[in-house]
């Protein structure tokens, strides 16, 4: 009885992985530009799950004038948008700005391999 059991568990649990949507699992790198006369914070935020990089309340640091390339790690096909604002002043922001929060026209990039064109940050 108890062999009958696992064994119907273990083609149900089977199926379900057979039948699971599959993530892939890609690459993008983002080229920031920080050409605003103070440092910068970035996140960047997907718009498919909850998860952020570089998550762990951490953000990545931006000097004025630094240009830095961030690979991140995402699912195929997953819309990732950045946002950036002014070390101490989150109310002067670039894309969806601190924590997600704001609308944006052109700070989203899907995943899909590669990298971004230069995103130049301009006061």
């Amino acid at each position: 009885m108890f062999y009958a059991y696992a064994r119907r568990t273990l083609v149900a649990l089977s199926l379900a992985a057979l039948f699971a949507p599959a993530a892939h699992a890609a690459d993008i790198t983002f080229a920031i530009k920080n050409s605003h006369p103070n440092a910068m914070r970035l996140e960047l935020y997907s718009q498919d799950r909850d998860y952020v990089w570089p998550g762990d309340g951490k953000d990545f640091y931006l000097d004025d004038g630094e240009t830095k390339q961030i690979p991140v790690s995402c699912n195929e096909g997953e819309s990732i948008c950045y946002g950036a604002w002014v070390d101490g002043d989150e109310e002067t922001y670039w894309g969806v700005g601190p924590g997600n929060k704001e609308k944006c026209d052109d700070c989203c990039y899907t995943c899909n391999g590669g990298e971004t064109e230069e995103i130049e940050l301009t006061p």
